[in-house]
């Protein structure tokens, strides 16, 4: 069942990124889910389906409740305490559980859940008479996307490259914005709830991000213009004492001057007048 992980890794992601690198124990997150989905399970083979497969199977009995994983360590079973804050609904139940198994057992990922869990709910399944295949799962995972989970996914659809791009360039328009928007709506199914919320907010960040470009574009401008005008200010003091072009000369007297255009060769000190003289011809075309 890839395709239902899949749907939860936004929610999960920061619930076992810190841990990847730690092996993770198949049976302690077997001991968690079942605390939360295997209630009465030695008296009720349908229980797994249940509580955390399809509301197909019934409604499981709730008359002395008890865990299967009961008598395990309670360092990895969900505690009666918040069991019950847990949803009634499967689906939802399912993903809460998830959730809170990532927590407690270190190293393990939304695949593994997948990997240890969905083939047990799918055997407590057939007990209760019920074929638990993957669209009915994916269906219900679909119903219980969370806000954020349709935020992160639309968002992502939206600024996508071939699409509005991260700075909403290619989303100028509202013809294009909304064209683009709702692709990524259809195709990030289970968010009708949110879906008019994630647009006003988008709509936000794209009319800031655009204003944004625009002042900064025109700070750029601005600083390239005072820059010009402290170069000609700059410029025009230097012609108004000679400054620039005694420093010319300077340069050339000490640098190809034999004799550093000294007093007794003032020969070197005329030909070095004669190199700079571009000073005075730039000069007479300033205003």
């Amino acid at each position: 069942m890839k395709t239902y992980t899949l749907l939860l890794l936004p929610i999960f992601m920061y619930c076992f990124g810190a841990h990847a690198a730690t092996t993770c124990s198949r049976a302690n997150l077997t001991r968690c889910l079942d605390s939360a989905c295997a209630i009465n399970m030695s008296s009720n083979p349908a229980a797994r389906c249940q509580y955390c497969g399809t509301a197909s199977a019934g409604t499981p009995p709730t008359s002395k409740m008890r865990s299967v994983s009961a008598g395990a360590s309670a360092k990895y079973n969900i505690s009666d305490k918040d069991l019950k804050k847990a949803p009634t609904d499967p689906g939802q139940r399912y993903t809460w559980a998830t959730k809170q198994c990532l927590t407690k057992v270190s190293g393990c990922t939304a695949d593994d859940v997948s990997e240890v869990y969905d083939s047990l709910i799918e055997q407590s399944c057939k007990a209760a008479g019920v074929s638990a295949q993957m669209k009915t799962l994916q269906a219900a995972a679909a119903k219980t996307k969370s806000k954020s989970s349709c935020q992160s996914e639309i968002r992502a659809c939206v600024i996508d490259d071939k699409r509005c791009m991260a700075d909403f360039r290619n989303c100028e328009s509202d013809a294009n914005f909304d064209k683009f928007f709702s692709a990524c709506g259809v195709e990030n199914t289970g968010c009708d709830e949110y879906i008019s919320e994630i647009r006003s907010e988008l709509v936000s960040d794209r009319n800031a991000a655009i204003k944004n470009a625009d002042t900064i574009l025109s700070q750029i401008v601005t600083a390239y213009q005072n820059a010009r005008e402290q170069r000609l200010k700059s410029i025009k003091a230097g012609c108004a004492d000679n400054s620039d072009r005694d420093k010319c000369v300077e340069t050339v007297c000490a640098n190809n001057m034999p004799h550093k255009c000294s007093l007794d060769y003032p020969s070197e000190k005329s030909s070095a007048l004669q190199l700079c003289a571009f000073y005075d011809t730039a000069c007479a075309t300033i205003d």
